[in-house]
């Protein structure tokens, strides 16, 4: 396996020539029969990003100023300078209002 030394990416053969498919370089010496592409990739998501996925988050007991239940979701974020405390930022479970706490 060959890396396109322009922009680091794999190189493919492609017409007995080592290419690559990002920026179009190319390695003019012939290849011999260690260089074949056994089949194609299909591309799929396969990485779930926390927080889409209700049962995967985080869960703690707090009222929800809009319906009064009592379980939220909750995250923390950095939304001011580093030195300062994250926000808790807070979903109800049940009607998915969202609301902040900053301490």
């Amino acid at each position: 396996m060959e890396f396109c030394p322009e922009c680091g990416a794999m190189m493919l053969p492609n017409n007995g020539i080592l290419k690559c498919n990002s920026c179009g370089y190319s390695n003019e010496q012939e290849l011999g029969d260690e260089y074949k592409v056994a089949g194609e990739i299909e591309e799929h998501e396969s990485v779930k990003m926390l927080g889409e996925v209700d049962d995967m988050r985080s869960t703690i007991k707090e009222t929800c100023p809009e319906c009064g239940h009592d379980e939220a979701y909750y995250e923390l974020k950095q939304t001011r300078s580093a030195d300062e405390a994250p926000t808790r930022i807070f979903t109800c479970a049940k009607c998915k209002h969202t609301w902040r706490a900053y301490h």
